[in-house]
């Protein structure tokens, strides 16, 4: 009786922290809205601070449904676990043995690349395609049939580039498995069973609550303004473009995964992921495993339409966090939140986002200069006469509004890092192997290798 008594109190101080120091750090750090919720002793304790909507100014309340973007690929590989270990789905057998539109540019990969590779971002082929293939109940099913025309990058299993278009086909092969479309398996497999009534799977279920819109800059220097699109298209939602919910509902799904053995081959790590910031660690089955120096620890974030999500999870002491925020510059109000939580609950040192050495070293140009690339568009990175090196971003959506070029400075000798920030954090860009001439052979960035253009200098 005494240990239950003292563990309430434990996430009532811990409740009572949230409430007092959320509303601060947004309103420092201009965020528009967000919400925190933790899991501690059994209890899921949360907070809200903000505006859904900086338009029409209804606030934050903690039933409000924010996109969890990325953080939707723990759930997609959570149905792909559950096909796993029901004997539906061999994660070491070809994908294509199952999907029979599953058809790469790349013959080799086509017929060797499996559902582990793909749940840990090894697939090798262009991981950033964003076809619309419409709202019907074959859009992901569309989607998957376009990737013949995916770039091969890399052999499978060869090297980690975080990859949407892999998810979208682990999406497809729980509807080819299931027999249902994949929203409908979401429902029936995960939201249902688990009493998680405030969950949307698409805008129409979305519009019935209170639910978030996301907010950007024009310019870096602009003020916030809302997006004019909700959504990333329906075809991708496996990846993340659709599904919506609140803190306390995504604490609700990790809550189940910490209560059911058939999910800890998911938390092993299986891919490991050098990079500086938030990513650096290993990559397990659908979960990232940062390195924090201590317990296990595994999480996802997640970024669509101007909303950013956070989730750590410490399965050995049954802690976890998730923050869910709809704009401004969120990356600092997460650092110190989740760093002083999972610290004091959980004995984690979160470590801090990186920031720009104040004298950096002179970058390589040999090394560094190019152009790098995806579907996406080109990284062209080019270094001048004193050693600074200059970034510009030329997306193909929109050739027409090139990007002004950021100055980007040496973290370390692999590493590239933004002078100035965004989001309220500086981002980094790391260096790949180099080829016979010295030239980096791709740029690492949040996860992803775009590779260097052949005819590049």
């Amino acid at each position: 009786m005494e240990r239950s008594i003292e563990l309430t109190s434990r996430a009532r101080a811990v409740g009572e922290l949230m409430q007092e120091a959320l509303p601060v750090l947004l309103d420092r750090h201009g965020v528009v809205g967000a919400q925190i919720a933790v899991l501690v002793d059994g209890n899921v304790v949360d907070a809200s601070a903000g505006v859904l909507n900086l338009v029409t100014g209804v606030p934050v309340t903690s039933d409000a449904a924010f996109q969890i973007g990325s953080v939707t690929k723990t759930w997609t590989a959570t149905l792909v676990m559950q096909l796993a270990n029901e004997g539906l789905l061999d994660l070491d057998r070809p994908v294509v043995e199952y999907l029979d539109e599953f058809v790469l540019s790349d013959e080799t990969a086509n017929k060797t690349v499996t559902s582990r590779q793909l749940l840990c971002h090894t697939g090798g082929f262009d991981g950033d395609r964003w076809p619309d293939t419409g709202r019907n109940d074959d859009a992901v099913q569309k989607y998957v049939e376009t990737l013949s025309g995916a770039a091969q990058f890399f052999a499978p299993g060869e090297r980690f580039s975080y990859c949407n278009s892999g998810f979208v086909v682990l999406g497809r092969l729980v509807e080819v498995l299931r027999g249902k479309p994949y929203n409908q398996v979401l429902r029936e497999q995960l939201i249902d069973p688990l009493g998680l009534t405030g969950v949307a799977t698409c805008v129409e279920e979305a519009i019935l609550g209170r639910v978030a819109v996301g907010h950007e800059r024009s310019r870096p220097d602009g003020p916030l303004e809302r997006v004019n699109t909700w959504s990333l298209v329906p075809s991708t939602a496996p990846a993340g473009a659709m599904l919506a919910m609140s803190a306390r509902d995504l604490l609700g799904f990790v809550q189940h995964h910490l209560s059911v053995n058939e999910f800890d081959a998911m938390r092993v790590p299986h891919v490991e992921l050098p990079e500086p910031g938030l990513l650096n660690g290993h990559w397990g089955l659908g979960w990232s495993m940062p390195d924090c120096g201590g317990p296990v620890v595994v999480g996802h974030g997640g970024h669509t339409m101007g909303q950013r999500a956070f989730l750590r999870v410490v399965p050995e002491a049954g802690v976890a966090v998730a923050m869910l925020s709809n704009g401004g510059d969120v990356y600092p109000v997460f650092s110190e939140l989740f760093g002083r939580l999972l610290g004091e609950l959980a004995g984690v040192h979160l470590p801090g986002l990186p920031v720009p050495p104040v004298d950096p070293r002179p970058v390589d140009a040999t090394r560094a200069a190019g152009t790098y690339s995806c579907s996406v568009g080109d990284w062209v990175v080019r270094v001048d006469g004193d050693g600074r090196a200059w970034l510009r971003v030329l997306l193909t959506r929109s050739p027409s509004e090139e990007e002004d070029e950021i100055e980007l400075v040496a973290l370390d000798a692999d590493t590239l890092i933004t002078v100035t920030p965004k989001d309220g954090r500086h981002v980094v860009y790391g260096l790949g192997d180099a080829d016979k001439a010295g030239r980096s052979r791709f740029l690492r960035f949040t996860g992803r290798a775009f590779v260097r253009k052949p005819s590049c200098p």
